[in-house]
């Protein structure tokens, strides 16, 4: 898949998750907030696309709602790396 299709899938995740996606630009980290009775979240837009695709991941992962579809649950599975924080590795 290619990674325009990618991020287009990802927002689109989001959105039917009861988010909001904005592109804004600023010197800012991006990632998911609540704005008052709102679920927004902003991708700092200056982003290369793989940055854009990885937050939205991130986001996901974070959410981790219940019924993805396969496809999206392996898209995100294969871009955020929980292992870093397995049990495995707490040495």
């Amino acid at each position: 898949m290619k990674k325009a299709a990618q991020l287009s899938l990802l927002e689109r995740t989001i959105q039917e998750l009861g988010y909001t996606v904005r592109f804004e630009k600023g010197n800012f980290l991006s990632g998911e907030c609540r704005l008052r009775e709102d679920n927004v979240v902003v991708v700092n837009k200056f982003l290369p696309i793989e940055g854009k695709i990885y937050t939205l991941a991130q986001v996901i992962n974070k959410i981790n709602p219940p019924g993805l579809s396969p496809d999206i649950a392996k898209l995100v599975d294969s871009l955020v790396d929980t292992s870093l924080f397995s049990r495995d590795n707490r040495g």
